[in-house]
């Protein structure tokens, strides 16, 4: 890539943030009611500190660190960088003032775009190009994080009326049938990818049908009246604690009103629309409604392998394969290396990506990972038999 596309590359990213930004109040910033979803401000500043700690600091011999306190405010779970202030208390640090995260984006910006242009190695390349990715991740999580914050508030406010996002529906039905046989999984080729998408390898897979459509609300709703949150043979037995500990009794976001079913979207409280695509369940969830309809998840290896014969993106899809490393996996050294190797246990993989997923982050072999209890991602089902 040339200094002059990864320049664009870099600007484009770091402007669509700030454009995420554009329709909130000051007030909407800070605010961080569960200690899992961090507030906008945080998501502002921590990848600007990603550029400033794992490039600037390293590469630019004369670059002046914008402000020493923010190693510490703004570093999310990187042991090798240091201490860091609590998670659960982000929305807490009302200073500094968002103004002045704006300007340490400004700050930060100009002085990468300087190094760019007066060079460029592969090592440099290969980190901001990373960095990039990472502050894509960040854009769905700040509209994850807002819609999640947004979401405690009676007055169902609207962050923009054409960000519903959950009304999408399948543009196929039936089911895909694929031969048994041996399949090659993982990344491959020069394009980016995570290190966990490393380590291309063989898996034997028997045959199986995975269906062209993802579960839509309908379908759900028809487990909601047969009971299915009130009959624990559908459920793990994690699960079946979590619905009971946690009085589960629909998707996130679902309020019913009268026998009406309505969901909280970004565009405000909508009609649960029976024939859009389901949207915001946990695994447990998943798993469970897979269950009730005598079939199964697909794992993450019967997804890859006949991911180019269906389409995808529209929700992380909930795989029943847990979270581990490919054959000749490496955490890389440094603080890059605990940017996906260290989270290798008790999470499970999603497949895919979701209408939140910043443009041009989804690939194939794209393995995302969360607890299984989860669902304030743009989370769906597609069930296999």
């Amino acid at each position: 890539m040339t200094n002059h596309e990864l320049i664009h590359q870099f600007k484009k990213t770091r402007a669509h943030s700030v454009a995420l930004c554009a329709p909130l109040a000051p007030e909407d910033y800070n605010a961080q009611p569960v200690a899992f979803a961090s507030p906008p401000k945080w998501h502002l500043a921590h990848i600007t500190w990603f550029f400033e700690e794992m490039i600037l600091k390293k590469f630019d011999e004369n670059y002046v660190i914008f402000n020493k306190d923010f190693s510490y405010l703004f570093n999310s779970y990187y042991q090798t960088v240091g201490e860091r202030a609590t998670r659960s208390l982000r929305g807490a640090m009302t200073r500094p003032l968002i103004e002045e995260i704006y300007s340490y984006r400004s700050y930060v910006d100009k002085h990468i775009v300087a190094l760019l242009k007066s060079k460029l190695s592969l090592e440099i390349e290969t980190l901001v190009t990373l960095g990039i990715q990472h502050e894509q991740q960040h854009q769905e999580l700040l509209l994850t994080d807002l819609k999640h914050t947004f979401s405690f508030n009676p007055l169902h406010p609207v962050y923009h009326e054409n960000f519903n996002l959950v009304q999408d529906t399948n543009k196929a039905d039936g089911w895909l049938a694929m031969p048994e046989g041996i399949y090659e999984i993982g990344h491959q080729g020069d394009g980016f990818c995570f290190d966990n998408e490393l380590g291309r390898h063989k898996v034997f897979l028997h045959e199986y049908k995975l269906a062209k459509g993802l579960v839509t609300n309908r379908d759900f709703i028809a487990f909601i009246v047969a009971g299915g949150y009130q009959e624990f043979k559908y459920w793990l037995d994690e699960g079946w604690s979590w619905v009971q500990e946690e009085n589960i009794i629909a998707p996130l976001y679902w309020i019913q009103k009268e026998g009406t079913w309505f969901n909280y979207t970004l565009a405000g409280l909508k009609p649960v629309d029976l024939d859009a695509i389901l949207s915001h369940v946990s695994f447990y969830e998943a798993q469970a409604f897979a269950t009730f309809k005598n079939m199964r998840l697909p794992t993450e290896f019967e997804w890859e392998a006949a991911s180019e014969k269906f389409n995808w993106g529209k929700r992380w899809e909930w795989t029943y394969s847990a979270y581990l490393p490919y054959p000749n996996f490496k955490i890389a050294d440094g603080a890059v290396g605990e940017y996906n190797g260290k989270f290798m246990i008790n999470t499970m993989v999603l497949r895919g990506s979701s209408v939140a997923t910043s443009e041009g982050h989804e690939r194939n072999t794209y393995r995302n990972f969360f607890h299984p209890k989860y669902r304030w991602q743009y989370t769906g089902i597609r069930l296999v038999k």
